[in-house]
Order: structure tokens, then C-alpha cells, then sequence
């Protein structure tokens, strides 16, 4: 006899709705449908949710709730679920999406949704989600409300500049774009500060922090972004995990003879590579040793300098990731590696040197001081996880 070994529920989440679909997967990965429901996105709601889930479940095995990252409507229905026990998994609406069309659906409505989300959640090997703290929820309405006035300031700057180059000056207009950016800035600095005066109050937190501060070009607001946006990051298990999260996983262009553009995804969070451009600039600004190694070595095969800063940001997010999970203080005198199969050629398919080999006349070194051959390994690794 098949044997049931977990219940699978995708919550397709609106502003006002959930639409359910709640599958039983058996050992030979057969799924079999229990039923299908709408509620409202409400604490009532998801009590009724919950009480349908156990009027279907004829069997002591796990249930899994997977849902989609829209935007906050679905934190409310997590916190409530993970508080419940249930084990729910939050993934991004772009994998979602991939995976239903890899099934072949065509259509796309809520109830659609709901069944691929069950799906999906019984079928793959999905990260459990967790819920923030409470400064660590702080910390990202603010970070990310200080980066919403800083393009705002951006924005009104750039309004001011084409007027001065107007066939008539208008001061009217001048007068309140200076206004607005006056106000702008006073609005960014007062929530840094209130960024800093959250980081300082948890102490967990703040402790890890400022082992981490000693990196010349690394801030207390962008390294309070990094931390808000990963959850302190609670959600990895190892770098290729975040880096995968943040985007700066590769994507090669490559078939036969044929080598295209290789590029990172650029799929992930865009808050953390957004903090993290400047940093990476300021890091080799500052002459932090090893980043600028990394620079000058990616500057002697490349023409483009934001391809070696981009190198950087990866690495810099790696290194904030150690010292953040180890809880260990930044030695700027350490000799770090950065992996073995990684810490190769950051983007060299398709390029002149790429196939060329090392002799002992012609000698290169990674950060590890190991000569290597100039191949089409790159700087971050091709698969995930």
C-alpha cells in the first residue's frame, strides 16, 4: 500500500483573498487533490484556513503552506501559520512563475496559482521560512524607506539641473525644488539615525555589527540594509545560497562553438546590490588590501571597471556573511580565500584570453596564491543551490 508522507497547501494571497489548494503527496510522488477554497486575508480568515486544513487532514503527517513574497500581504498569513507550527515556505514570485510554466500551464488565474503553488511546495525541496524579529522588521521599513527619499532627492536634483538649462528661468519652480530636496534631506538623515539608534538597542544584533564596522567603506546604514533584507541571515546555509539571493548568481550564454555574453542574474533581492555599489567603491577607495587585489587582478584581463566592482560586491556580501554567521571580528591582516573553484576569472567567456593557458613564463595567481589555467570557471559558481 503508498503510503502518505506530507500534506502540501499552496495560498495564492491578494490584498483581501487567499485562494487555497491543499494537495496529500504519497511516497511514489503521486499528489492527490483534498480540496480547494477561497478566505478572506484576515485573522478570521486564516482561522478558517487553518480549521479547513484539519477537517482535511485524515493522516499525522507534516503540512506544508507555500505561498508567494507579494509585497506584504502574505506576512500577516506566514506569522500566523509559522506561530502554528505548520512548516510554510515563502518563495519569490519569479520562481513561481518558471515553475508553473515548466508544468505547461498556459492559463493563469488565483485558483491556478493556488494548485501550482501545492505543487510545487510538494514537489520541491523548499527553504522554511522564519519570521523577522521585531528590530529586524524595523530595520527594513526604514532602509528601505531611506533608500525611497534618496531617489526622491534623485530625482528632484536632476528637475533642478534641467531647468537651469532652460531657454527661461523659472525661480518659482527653482525655489520649490530646493525646498523639496532641503526637506528630502533632513527626512534621510534623521532616519539614519534612527536606523542607528535600532541597531544599538538589540544587542545581538549590534554585537556582530560592529565586528563588522572596521571594514573601511562599510557604513552602519548599509550593513543594517544587508542584515534587514536577509533576516540576519537566518534564511542561508552557505554563500552560494545568498549570493543566489541577491542576484549576483552567473548566467552563461553559452552553446558549441558559440560563447555569448556571460552576466549575473541580476534575479534576487535588488535592496542589497543596490547598498552594496558604493561600498564596493569605497573599499578600494580606502585601500582595503585584499579588495583592491581583487580589482587590480580583474583590471589587468578586463577593460570595465564596474565588471571588477561587481566582483567586489559579491565578495564583500561573502565576507560580511562569514564574519556575521562565525561572529568573528574583521582582521584586515587575515589571509582570506575566497573558495577554490571560485576565486577564478570573473566573467571570461567570450573574451580574448579565455581558453588561454598559464606556462611558467606566464604565471597568475588567485587570491590563494595559486597559479592557475584561464579558463571558463568563473568568479561565482554557475549552479546554485
Amino acid at each position: 500500500m503508498v503510503s502518505p508522507i506530507k500534506y502540501s497547501v499552496g495560498a495564492d494571497v491578494s490584498k483581501s483573498d487567499i485562494y487555497v489548494a491543499m494537495l496529500l503527496q504519497n511516497n511514489d510522488l503521486k499528489t492527490v487533490v483534498k480540496g480547494t477554497r477561497k478566505f478572506a486575508n484576515t485573522s478570521d480568515g486564516f482561522n478558517q484556513f487553518e480549521h479547513w486544513i484539519h477537517s482535511h487532514k485524515k493522516f499525522d503527517i507534516p503540512v506544508h503552506i507555500t505561498m508567494e513574497a507579494t509585497g506584504n500581504y502574505h506576512e500577516n498569513l506566514a506569522f500566523h501559520f509559522s506561530s502554528e507550527r505548520f512548516i510554510v515556505n515563502v518563495v519569490l514570485p519569479n520562481k513561481a512563475k518558471k515553475y508553473l510554466q515548466s508544468l505547461g500551464c498556459k492559463s493563469k488565474n488565483d485558483k491556478i496559482d493556488a494548485r501550482g503553488l501545492a505543487q510545487m511546495g510538494a514537489e520541491q525541496p523548499l527553504m522554511q521560512w522564519k519570521p523577522f524579529s521585531e528590530s529586524i522588521y524595523s530595520l527594513r521599513a526604514l532602509t528601505r524607506y531611506c533608500e525611497q527619499l534618496s531617489a526622491h532627492r534623485t530625482t528632484y536634483k536632476n528637475q533642478l539641473e534641467a531647468l537651469s538649462y532652460g531657454m527661461y528661468q523659472v525661480e518659482d519652480v527653482k525655489k520649490q525644488l530646493l525646498e523639496l530636496i532641503n526637506a528630502v534631506e533632513k527626512q534621510i538623515s534623521e532616519t539614519k539615525k534612527k536606523i542607528e539608534t535600532v541597531v544599538k538597542q538589540d544587542k545581538k544584533i549590534w554585537d556582530r555589527m560592529e565586528k563588522i564596522l572596521p571594514i573601511r567603506g562599510v557604513g552602519i546604514y548599509s550593513l543594517a540594509t544587508i542584515v534587514a533584507e536577509t533576516n540576519g541571515f537566518e534564511m542561508f546555509e552557505n554563500e552560494r545560497q545568498l549570493c543566489s539571493y541577491a542576484g549576483y548568481d552567473i548566467v552563461e550564454n553559452q552553446s558549441g562553438k558559440r560563447s555569448g555574453k556571460t552576466r549575473i542574474s541580476k534575479k534576487g533581492n535588488s535592496h542589497i546590490r543596490r547598498i552594496l555599489h558604493l561600498p564596493a567603491f569605497n573599499v578600494v577607495r580606502y585601500g582595503e588590501k585584499k579588495f583592491v587585489q581583487i580589482y587590480e587582478r580583474i583590471m589587468s584581463r578586463h577593460t570595465k571597471k564596474m565588471v571588477a566592482y561587481v566582483a567586489i560586491q559579491r565578495k564583500l556580501l561573502a565576507l560580511i556573511y562569514a564574519l556575521w554567521k562565525k561572529n568573528e571580528a574583521y582582521n584586515k591582516d587575515y589571509h582570506w580565500t575566497f573558495g577554490n573553484v571560485e576565486s577564478q576569472v570573473l566573467f571570461p567567456v567570450g573574451s580574448e584570453r579565455a581558453g588561454q593557458k598559464s606556462s611558467p613564463n606566464n604565471i597568475e595567481a588567485t587570491q590563494d596564491e595559486r597559479s592557475y589555467n584561464v579558463s571558463s570557471e568563473v568568479l561565482f559558481p554557475v549552479q546554485q543551490k
